[in-house]
């Protein structure tokens, strides 16, 4: 028993496992009120005991089965059949379907998609990391990401569906494509988005994106949320109104403020000390992630490290600035503080693996250096 537990925490990064715990609390206390019942405070505080469970457990098994065999594309396949099955027998919420419902709990499937795509192009780019010039694997990763984002766009899941574009794209550019390769990226991404918004968006995706670029010009409309997302933000000044005591959040001013809109019901309640405080301990999860990517035995490790910061890193900037009226309101969750279970599980498992790859990794200096010189050397 002794040796299995220094076996299992020989890979254990306790700098990591404390700013990941501490935004989840932050999170927790965020959805806590003074009024009323705690129904989401309840049921993350389950959410997060579970999670951290399931975090210790994925440390166990050696993944190096990933990088070879055919079990990564397996998982990729069963993924899009799980996504054509939500499609067709998903719960139906406000015309979109986009979880399956089991009664006493929900599972978003493009929340573990994300990650078992990242494990997909870590394969493939690992595999051809010194051919990675040729643009056709650009094209080819394009369509393995192609089949889960057509997939969660159609849900419809923007906000998703957005996130999985920027993991195959940051993913792409880590793994060393040619910068002339970018700007046809960038071309085909701009024609898409012609072809998307003329014949795919929904009126309500097309009313966001105008209230972005005008916010004040439908206040009761569709810009109410981004309006008082911002309301939120500023409200909280330098030290906040104190746990529980947010006026736009919990009189209810600001809706889905346990999720879409938490760093926004966070800034009220925290100020902007507490901002600083979250950026930091973020910027330190980031930090340590690359440390292990930079560090990692082969090219799919780091690969897979680094894909997981693009992850996490697009959630958490994406859901930023829609709450201080930057982006367009498109739904995301924040990495950790967010309620919901099926993304809560996803981040927590995604960090297992990462700290389980390490007890593989060659002996090496973890100096920030190394992460920008050692990162991805065959």
């Amino acid at each position: 028993m002794q040796r299995f537990l220094q076996t299992l925490f020989a890979g254990f990064d306790g700098i990591l496992f404390f700013s990941m715990m501490s935004l989840a609390l932050f999170g927790l206390v965020t959805m806590y009120s003074h009024v009323g019942e705690n129904l989401y405070f309840n049921r993350q505080l389950i959410w997060i005991g579970f999670s951290t469970f399931l975090f210790f457990l994925v440390m166990i098994p050696d993944y190096r089965f990933l990088r070879t065999g055919n079990t990564t594309f397996f998982l990729y396949l069963g993924t899009i059949l799980l996504l054509i099955g939500v499609a067709f027998f998903g719960e139906d919420v406000m015309g979109a379907r986009q979880r399956f419902d089991f009664g006493f709990f929900s599972l978003q499937v493009s929340d573990p998609a994300k990650l078992i795509l990242i494990a997909l192009l870590a394969k493939y780019f690992a595999k051809r990391h010194e051919l990675i010039g040729d643009f056709s694997h650009v094209i080819v990763s394009g369509i393995y990401t192609l089949g889960i984002f057509g997939l969660v766009f159609l849900q419809p899941d923007f906000g998703s569906a957005m996130i999985i574009f920027l993991i195959w794209f940051g993913m792409v550019l880590v793994a060393g494509i040619r910068f002339r390769h970018v700007a046809v990226v960038f071309l085909i991404g701009s024609i898409v988005l012609a072809l998307l918004w003329q014949f795919a968006f929904y009126d309500y995706q097309k009313a966001r994106i105008m209230t972005f670029l005008d916010p004040l010009s439908d206040i009761s409309g569709a810009g109410y949320n981004a309006y008082q997302s911002t309301v939120a933000v500023g409200s909280g000044e330098l030290i906040g109104k104190g746990i529980g005591y947010g006026t736009q959040s919990k009189l209810l001013f600001l809706p889905e403020f346990e999720t879409d809109f938490i760093f926004a019901a966070f800034a009220e309640e925290w100020g902007l000390i507490g901002v600083c405080i979250l950026f930091i301990l973020f910027s330190t999860l980031i930090w340590r992630i690359l440390v292990h990517a930079a560090n990692g035995a082969g090219n799919f490790e780091k690969l897979f490290a680094t894909g997981v910061a693009i992850f996490l890193l697009a959630h958490f900037f994406i859901h930023v600035g829609i709450n201080i009226g930057l982006l367009p309101v498109t739904g995301t969750t924040v990495p950790f503080l967010s309620y919901g279970g099926s993304h809560l599980v996803t981040e927590f498992v995604a960090l297992g693996i990462v700290l389980a790859m390490r007890r593989s990794m060659p002996i090496r200096s973890e100096s920030s250096e190394a992460i920008f010189t050692d990162v991805y050397k065959a």
